[in-house]
């Protein structure tokens, strides 16, 4: 049987990195969380790399951390790392779910920018089945996806919800059957590798900000500056007006 560990794959212009434990359910170890912000330091410094996708091997995406290792010491706080470094990579990212997405696995799907999940997937937050306070920081992320109230009847409840709730409360930007998720993934992939990064870094940078506040004076003047000095604009502008894509040229 594989050791657990994680999986990557680079194709027109996506790194897929797939979650692969598959004895427990795509269970992330120890080693597994500590693996992961190495993993995405090293693709976000890859020019070629434009989006990155988040799976797991098989029919399940994640079920969480692995509970027969939770009491090894640091294992909580490699987790939130893993979970801060997903959410501040700085390029565009999707979680594509199949089956169980729980507890810590839930986690890095909200941490992703969207969310497209295969029908009968489940979903769940489960800390309080095991007396652990959910990381402020994750609460309030959840929070922005679905609403205060979905996120306390998760956090009370440590109870699984379907697909259609799911899609319905935020939790799921799209809902599709099982035998389309991977082409609605190719083809949306290849719409963000296409889009500008220069809109997508800023968009991610002031969505992020949102969460906390306005963002500061500094970071505006940053961006105005970069669109400024970038050409992306001039193209974009062009290639609408000659039908045809857009070849942008802005990188980090």
């Amino acid at each position: 049987m594989a050791e657990p560990g994680l999986l990557l794959e680079r194709r027109d212009g996506v790194a897929t990195v797939t979650i692969a434990n598959p004895a427990k359910r795509n269970a992330m170890t120890p080693g597994m969380w500590r693996e992961l912000p190495v993993l995405l330091d090293a693709l976000a410094a890859e020019p070629r790399v434009r989006a990155l996708v988040l799976t797991g091997a098989g029919e399940t995406f994640c079920a969480g951390a692995d509970i027969s290792a939770l009491s090894e010491p640091g294992t909580e706080g490699a987790a939130a790392v893993a979970e801060e470094a997903l959410a501040a990579f700085p390029k565009p990212t999707l979680a594509v779910i199949r089956g169980y997405c729980v507890g810590g696995g839930c986690q890095l799907a909200a941490a992703c920018d969207l969310r497209f999940a295969a029908r009968g997937s489940r979903f769940g937050v489960t800390p309080a089945r095991l007396g652990i306070v959910y990381p402020a920081s994750s609460t309030r992320r959840l929070v922005s996806l679905v609403g205060p109230a979905t996120a306390k009847y998760l956090l009370f409840s440590a109870e699984l919800i379907d697909d259609e709730r799911a899609l319905r409360t935020g939790l799921v930007d799209e809902l599709l059957d099982a035998g389309e998720l991977a082409g609605r993934v190719e083809r949306f992939t290849a719409v963000l590798a296409g889009r500008s990064r220069l809109t997508q870094a800023a968009a991610k940078e002031f969505t992020a900000q949102a969460l906390r506040g306005e963002p500061s004076a500094d970071r505006v003047a940053h961006w105005e500056r970069e669109a400024r000095g970038s050409g992306d604009r001039a193209e974009g502008v062009a290639a609408f007006l000659e039908r045809r894509e857009p070849r942008f040229t802005w990188s980090a």
